[in-house]
């Protein structure tokens, strides 16, 4: 009979297999890696791209040529694109990210034949019917202007710009911009964005045999523009501005986004830092949430993260509080960094998050799905498996001490960026 009363042995985690990718490149220039496993008759086909070189003039042509891309082509209309889609019980997503955006397929493996040469169609003769771009720019205009009524996507918006300056990163449309896409620039960064070399195919499930020649069979006629994409990005230049301060008299509360620019998964420090934000505001029993939630009950959630891109990251944390206690949660938020810059954190709190953090890690590996996302974070940081190993060393060895160090190297409060909407 199972005693309820006695906790079951603690076990600790030492080794996180990943299933690691075979790899090809198709005679286009198209990288392929496909993960075999799992049972169901399931695959999941990613196309993902690298976004074209970001043009402040038009900063929504990524974003749009992405999101319309399933709208039409010269033989199929969205909805025809749609129902051909549906008729097979399979799924069809277009997805859009600051780095890359990504056309996805979910299919049976015996609907492919039915499936991939819609796809083919898509990626290869998408229109951007104006009808379409029209509907589009009136539905995402009204979806802004709710957006921009509450303080929290303001804030983010603000603290964005500032610390990512004029670039794909920093820059989230205005209503006018979306009044400026046109069919014209649409087809043209279609044409040079949509190509096979500039394209990374992932595919993950239950692969046969002949899935992959079913892939490039279907795709043969894929071929690449005169012109190769320029992926490049111009340089993050943060706004010099430290503070940012939006009064709204009448709010009940105010949006509070603060942060810096910080180092991404490429870098050495990278792991650690992951390690100190858990402690800091990287999860329910964080010091952040004790504090500022369970303590002084000034919001129901505050975190911090690091976002980790490309070409720029950043450390932020972010919440919401009532209007009337914004200064003092802010400088609670100071208190308790500077309390990590001064004193060492505790083997018991420190146990409790490298825990959480492997155990997290494993939790997120369900299915051989995740494990292509894994294979993804590393591979578009330019890194190879052996971060995952170095990662999960660090979160078992890091120190009391290796952390202060990195709070006093990396976080000053002085020189955060702080947004603040609402009342001060």
């Amino acid at each position: 009979m199972l005693d309820r009363t006695i906790a079951p042995d603690f076990g600790s985690i030492d080794i996180i297999k990943l299933i690691e990718p075979e790899h090809t490149t198709l005679p286009n220039g198209c990288e392929v890696y496909l993960f075999d496993s799992g049972d169901q008759e399931l695959v999941r086909i990613e196309w993902i791209f690298g976004n074209l070189r970001f043009n402040p003039e038009k900063p929504l042509l990524n974003m749009a040529a992405n999101t319309l891309l399933t709208e039409g082509t010269s033989a199929l209309t969205s909805s025809q694109i749609a129902d051909r889609i549906d008729y097979y019980g399979a799924f069809l997503q277009a997805e859009y990210g600051y780095d890359q955006s990504t056309v996805t397929l979910y299919s049976l493996t015996r609907h492919l034949g039915s499936t991939l040469p819609v796809i083919f169609d898509v990626l290869t003769d998408s229109q951007y019917p104006e009808k379409e771009l029209d509907t589009f720019i009136r539905n995402q205009q009204q979806k802004l202007q709710v957006s921009l009524q509450k303080n929290d996507v303001l804030a983010r918006r603000a603290f964005n710009k500032a610390v990512y300056g004029n670039t794909i990163y920093g820059q989230s449309g205005e209503a006018a911009d979306y009044q400026q896409l046109n069919c014209t620039d649409l087809l043209d960064h279609f044409k040079q964005m949509y190509q096979p070399s500039n394209c990374t195919l992932v595919i993950a499930g239950k692969v046969k045999e002949d899935t992959l020649k079913q892939i490039t069979d279907a795709f043969n006629g894929w071929t690449n523009y005169s012109q190769p994409a320029n992926t490049t990005q111009p340089t993050v230049i943060p706004q010099t501005e430290r503070l940012y301060f939006t009064d709204k008299p009448d709010a009940l509360q105010s949006a509070i986004r603060m942060g810096l620019p910080m180092v991404n998964r490429a870098h050495p420090d990278f792991p650690a830092l992951q390690v100190l934000n858990t402690v800091l505001g990287g999860y329910f029993g964080s010091r952040l949430m004790a504090n500022i939630r369970e303590d002084k009950g000034y919001t129901y959630g505050i975190g911090s993260g690091i976002s980790s891109l490309k070409h720029g990251s950043a450390f932020f944390i972010a919440t919401e509080v009532g209007a009337d206690v914004c200064h003092s949660a802010i400088a609670e938020i100071e208190k308790e960094i500077k309390l990590l810059k001064t004193e060492l954190i505790s083997e018991e709190e420190l146990s409790l998050v490298r825990n959480y953090m492997l155990g997290s890690l494993l939790g997120s590996l369900e299915n051989v799905f995740s494990h292509a996302d894994k294979f993804k974070n590393v591979y578009f940081s330019g890194l190879t498996y052996d971060y995952y190993t170095r990662y999960t060393e660090i979160i078992k060895h890091v120190t009391a001490e290796d952390l202060r160090a990195l709070a006093n190297q990396y976080w000053d409060f002085d020189s955060f960026y702080k947004v603040i909407v609402g009342k001060y």
